[in-house]
């Protein structure tokens, strides 16, 4: 119905239909509203809207969609070596290396990417294997203590570590070796001080700092040979 009168406005009949309509239609649920605010939001702070859902469900099938309690196929190079494991999406590049592929030189020290011990390079990058689902490294090459070697020849910075004795209880050895590599392959290596920045997210219980400084300094003089 609509009401005339002084000072106020006139509005267009609703058909009964429409408005019977627009009551029975189900209001928008609590998370498609947050969604929506969280896209409002994303867009005001870059200026950029997301792109418009041209993309064919195939693509978007690559984001490992997984049942609960399903396991899913990972394929990675490990040392040179093609590996493939089945496992759940939650397991860790760390237990995946230890528990399922007996690469026991990685170790697990705090568990939660304090200590460093668990450090491995992915695709040439040194990463805290404890906080790395190994499904996020899925086609990744992936190098341990193991796969320095070549043989019996030994790593230039593991020969470094045993001239300057640069460990004592060995517990986080294995994790310094492989941050020190990616320290001198990142040109990190060129003072003492530039070092102990680059190396301090690897912690050494028996504090044999001074030892380990010194075999990466060391080992860099060796490299650039």
């Amino acid at each position: 119905m609509i009401f005339h009168g002084s000072g106020s406005t006139s509005e267009p009949d609703v058909p009964p239909e429409q408005r019977t309509k627009a009551l029975d239609t189900p209001a928008p649920s609590r998370r498609a509203v947050l969604k929506a605010a969280a896209a409002g939001t994303a867009v005001a702070a870059t200026g950029v809207a997301a792109p418009a859902a041209a993309t064919p469900p195939a693509a978007t099938a690559q984001a490992y969609a997984v049942a609960p309690g399903a396991s899913v196929e990972v394929a990675m190079t490990v040392n040179g070596r093609l590996r493939k494991v089945v496992l759940e999406p939650r397991v860790t590049l760390l237990d995946t290396l230890r528990e399922r592929l007996g690469l026991t030189g990685t170790k697990k020290g705090c568990d939660r990417g304090e200590c460093g011990a668990c450090t491995v390079l992915a695709d040439g990058e040194r990463v805290k294997s404890c906080l790395t689902l190994a499904v996020m490294r899925q086609g990744a090459e992936i190098t341990t203590v193991e796969g320095l070697a070549r043989g019996e020849e030994l790593h230039p910075v593991q020969e470094a570590f045993i001239r300057n004795d640069a460990f004592q209880c060995g517990a986080c050895t294995p994790g310094q070796i492989m941050s020190a590599v990616a320290c001198i392959d990142e040109g990190h290596a060129g003072s003492e001080a530039e070092i102990r920045e680059w190396m301090s997210g690897n912690l050494c219980r028996c504090a044999a700092y001074q030892n380990i400084v010194a075999a990466v300094a060391d080992a860099a003089k060796e490299v650039r040979r």
